[in-house]
């Protein structure tokens, strides 16, 4: 190892160590699965598939962690008709004011789920109107819309663009 650490210019003491812990626990549970799937793909004489690995390893009562479910934030309202697309992908402005661009998302914090509606001026590229709830209902969308309005007092012919979500195609 002394060789080795030279080459590698490792102090010896923490090449030590190093081996000492031996793998990190990811590698560690890498190697256990590995050892659990090598003897399944080999009775089949190397010919197993993934899918069939998987459902043997299902079968075995192993199963991968699933992160925390997703939520969806966009769910159209089918009752409702959204107005018609007039930025189609174009999301230029020629002078502030003219078109706004808005969105929700819905984030975990500390203080639980939280729902941010962001209205953005697409000429200045900076946030002309938020709003923060604990919901993901159109309050939120309307705020943002109301502080916009109030801070910037845009002129008619506005094009404010949102995605088709039940928050924006709902009626107060």
């Amino acid at each position: 190892m002394t060789i080795r650490c030279r080459v590698l210019h490792l102090a010896r003491p923490g090449y030590d160590a190093w081996a000492r812990r031996g793998g990190a626990a990811r590698a560690t549970a890498d190697r256990a699965l590995t050892d659990q799937i090598a003897p399944i793909h080999a009775r089949r004489r190397h010919t197993y598939g993934s899918p069939r690995v998987h459902a043997a390893l299902r079968a075995a009562g192993l199963a991968g962690r699933h992160r925390r479910r997703r939520i969806r934030t966009t769910v159209p309202d089918p009752a409702r008709v959204p107005a018609p697309n007039l930025v189609a992908r174009d999301f230029a402005a020629a002078g502030p004011d003219r078109r706004w661009i808005g969105d929700s998302t819905y984030s975990a914090t500390r203080e639980g789920w939280r729902s941010l509606a962001v209205l953005r001026d697409a000429h200045a590229r900076r946030v002309v109107g938020w709003a923060l709830a604990d919901h993901l209902r159109a309050e939120p969308a309307r705020d943002a819309l109301a502080m916009a309005r109030g801070s910037r007092r845009p002129a008619a012919g506005l094009i404010h663009h949102t995605a088709r979500g039940g928050q924006y195609t709902a009626v107060a």
